[in-house]
């Protein structure tokens, strides 16, 4: 088949309206972007060329080059914008949450429903976050990653502050949360028995109370 020089003519039929952001005013560059982040979680940042979103859109390079003239625009918008979109979603989250405890877990929530509903978004966004290795692009996302994870050592830190809780490394504890949150793309399936944040219930639960039962082995 060949490809139309109309950047879009043929999009419709390769990506559904519903991956589609509303948010964005550009419909067309809206329907790129879902193909480049379907591209980018399917086989990483490195290994997916502007030929291959170009083929997927059926549409030719230079089609796509009206919208992205390179891999760092693709970046930008498919990193640094989903960064800031789920930074700006978990804080709403934690401001509503009334204790440090609860902020804790409204943090982690809002993150694994991000995972959930943003599958994608998510995976693609990771694949090219460490795939860009020391790069001037990837330092363009350190500040809003760092501002993610200062926010939940800042939950951590107020909870110990106000004695909900144990007085422990912050930054450590921040990263167990967030390791486990992030090895959860790689096993949790949308439609499995827990939802994304009954997962992150559980992982919670484990670590504020630990696995260790403090009354005991039963006896005979």
């Amino acid at each position: 088949m060949r490809m139309s020089e109309d950047p879009i003519r043929n999009i419709e039929a390769t990506v559904p309206v519903a991956a589609v952001d509303p948010g964005l005013a550009d419909g067309r560059e809206a329907q790129l972007l879902a193909i480049a982040r379907r591209l980018f979680a399917q086989k990483g940042f490195d290994a997916t060329s502007l030929r291959d979103i170009a083929e997927a859109a059926q549409i030719t390079k230079a089609a796509l080059y009206y919208y992205f003239p390179n891999k760092d625009a693709l970046y930008e918008r498919v990193v640094i914008e989903s960064m800031e979109s789920m930074l700006a979603e978990v804080t709403a989250a934690v401001d509503r949450a009334p204790t440090p405890t609860a902020k804790v877990r409204a943090f982690l929530h809002a993150s694994a429903n991000v995972l959930e509903n943003s599958r994608d978004r998510w995976l693609a966004g990771s694949n090219a976050f460490w795939q860009a290795g020391s790069t001037g692009r990837r330092g363009l996302a350190l500040k809003q990653r760092d501002a993610y994870e200062h926010l939940l050592r800042d939950c951590i830190e107020r909870g110990i502050a106000g004695g909900e809780l144990r007085p422990v490394d912050a930054a450590m504890a921040g990263r167990l949360l967030l390791s486990g949150l992030n090895q959860m793309a790689r096993w949790h399936h949308p439609g499995g028995a827990l939802r994304a944040h009954e997962v992150m219930d559980q992982y919670l639960d484990m670590v504020m109370l630990g696995l260790v039962n403090r009354a005991g082995p039963a006896t005979a």
